[in-house]
């Protein structure tokens, strides 16, 4: 399968540019997947998951992987206002894509899970969604979300982290979120716990048990929140895997497993 790569435009802030790498098969596409990369809120880039947009373009999913405002220049909630308007925009430009898929869905790993997952929760949360004329009439609701060893809960890895003395991660929450507050606010988990999601499309997520930067029973508790909340959702345990372990193990059987995971749960919606 031939596959189109090409960097464009979907905003433009302060005269600052934000990119999205499209992924487009030669073959009509059923689905697209905005991507949101991870690195704590504070690094990476629209390029860091190349080997999850090359498999999933490859099995004829288009892929639009973005670049967003990231800390500690912009802080919360930046980056979550430049996703929701990443998805809407997407919308409303799939002409000049060249794609007309049936399903639009988000995929993120771990901190760029918190931003997909929470962005699906709560689509049309004002302190997120930002108006522009040329999206009117297109929203922000998801119709599936992927969360690869995601931070659900910030205010419990902050707390976390703060216990164990594992100062980057203490570093990075305090680059990107303004206080504690903004963190129970920002959260996922407590969104769904709270009855404040606003929305629950179906979801995936993955998740090592040896994850160094996520303690991997919340996700696993973040899954069977949703299930009780009436949501789909698909959780896929990876005994003895590390964080990010589909690039940092790749080629592995579990990394190929959860590959295989991913493209089948969005060719199943």
């Amino acid at each position: 399968m031939s596959v189109t790569v090409e960097d464009i435009a979907y905003r433009t802030i302060a005269g600052e540019p934000l990119l999205g790498r499209l992924y487009r098969p030669d073959t009509p596409v059923k689905a697209l997947v905005v991507e949101v990369h991870g690195g704590a809120w504070v690094q990476n880039d629209r390029l860091t998951n190349v080997l999850i947009h090359e498999h999933l373009a490859n099995q004829g999913i288009a892929v639009f992987a973005i670049d967003f405002r990231m800390a500690p220049k912009h802080r919360y909630p930046a980056a979550l206002q430049d996703i929701n308007y990443s998805i809407r925009w997407v919308k409303a430009n799939l002409a000049r894509l060249g794609v007309a898929p049936a399903k639009i869905g988000g995929l993120g790993t771990s901190s760029g899970g918190h931003l997909i997952t929470l962005t699906a929760l709560r689509p049309d949360d004002a302190r997120y969604l930002e108006a522009d004329s040329t999206l009117t009439g297109h929203n922000a609701k998801l119709d599936f979300v992927i969360a690869c060893w995601p931070i659900l809960d910030p205010l419990a890895r902050y707390r976390m982290a703060t216990a164990r003395g594992l100062q980057n991660l203490v570093n990075n929450h305090h680059a990107f979120w303004p206080d504690e507050s903004a963190m129970a606010e920002g959260n996922p988990h407590l969104n769904l716990e709270e009855g404040l999601a606003r929305a629950m499309p179906p979801a995936l997520l993955l998740q090592g048990t040896e994850d160094e930067n996520v303690e991997h029973e919340r996700t696993k508790a973040f899954a069977d929140l949703y299930r009780s909340r009436g949501g789909s959702v698909e959780y896929h345990a990876y005994v003895g895997q590390p964080h990010a372990f589909v690039a940092r193990n790749a080629g592995t059987d579990a990394a190929n497993d959860a590959l295989a995971k991913i493209s089948g749960f969005v060719q199943r919606q």
